[in-house]
């Protein structure tokens, strides 16, 4: 499947990474590019001992219209200086409404595309809306690093291989870039379980036109995600494809120990599937 259809959600404020690079791609792909601006209820103390006035409440939501607003303006001007033409629009994540809205208007994207939360200027409930796209939307996510490599380049594709259902998922989801890619390694992380040989996918890949090599990585140190990176900067890969490991507790995802260990310390875009 070719990516004819991908969406960005647009930071509020910010150098706008994820914008700029799936702007970027979108005009390599000569894909449609939606950017999703998110007005975001304001947050009140559950220790609050005394009602929020109304008058409060009404000014802190205009203010976080206005703000989507303007990470409107912001994704239709980097649009223009890219030479594409994209859509954007707002979406109300306010009134207790959480973040299913924007889940639902990603269901549909061949990829989402969300960068990194920069601490200089964090994203309300970015670590959330990451969660809740990747586990429940059931589109690829692309997640754009705030510093290292922030475009997509994915003429260096690496492969973090463990032969789970999500890694298969992964590969599949990244299918259209493997085929772009001029380099593609599959790399198998000895985490003391035993190792699928990556034979198999190495067969996969190339009955689809995809030469790939694979590489063995030691983890002394029992950091999965620590030699993954560590093995991608090695490799001077463009993206990190793997799946994204969680499990179910009353509703809400709970990150496994590689994958929110690769979200909490990014060097380059990583493409995510679960």
């Amino acid at each position: 499947m070719d990516i004819k259809d991908i969406s960005v959600v647009v930071d509020l404020a910010g150098e706008r990474r994820a914008v700029r690079a799936a702007a970027d791609l979108a005009k390599r792909l000569e894909a449609h590019l939606t950017g999703l601006s998110l007005a975001y209820d304001p947050i009140v103390p559950g220790y609050a001992v005394a009602p929020v006035p109304a008058d409060f409440m009404i000014s802190a939501r205009n203010q976080a219209l206005k703000e989507a607003e303007t990470a409107i303006d912001a994704f239709h001007q980097i649009a223009a200086e890219t030479g594409i033409d994209g859509e954007a629009h707002l979406v109300d994540v306010m009134a207790g409404g959480g973040l299913d809205g924007i889940v639902h208007e990603v269901r549909l994207a061949d990829l989402v595309i969300i960068g990194e939360d920069d601490p200089d200027h964090p994203e309300p409930v970015r670590e959330a809306l990451t969660e809740a796209v990747l586990f429940n939307a059931g589109s690829p996510l692309l997640i754009v690093p705030r510093q290292g490599k922030t475009t997509i380049d994915p003429s260096r594709i690496m492969i973090a291989w463990d032969g789970t259902i999500t890694a298969s998922r992964a590969v599949r989801a990244a299918m259209p870039f493997l085929k772009m890619a001029k380099h593609v390694e599959i790399v198998l992380v000895d985490d003391g379980k035993k190792l699928p040989t990556g034979e198999r996918l190495c067969g996969h890949l190339l009955r689809h036109g995809v030469e790939s090599s694979i590489r063995k990585v030691p983890n002394p140190g029992k950091d999965v995600a620590k030699a993954i990176r560590q093995a991608a900067i090695d490799a001077d890969a463009g993206i990190i494809v793997m799946g994204a490991y969680g499990h179910s507790r009353l509703l809400e995802w709970i990150l496994g120990g590689a994958t929110r260990g690769m979200l909490n310390d990014l060097a380059l875009p990583v493409l995510m599937t679960h």
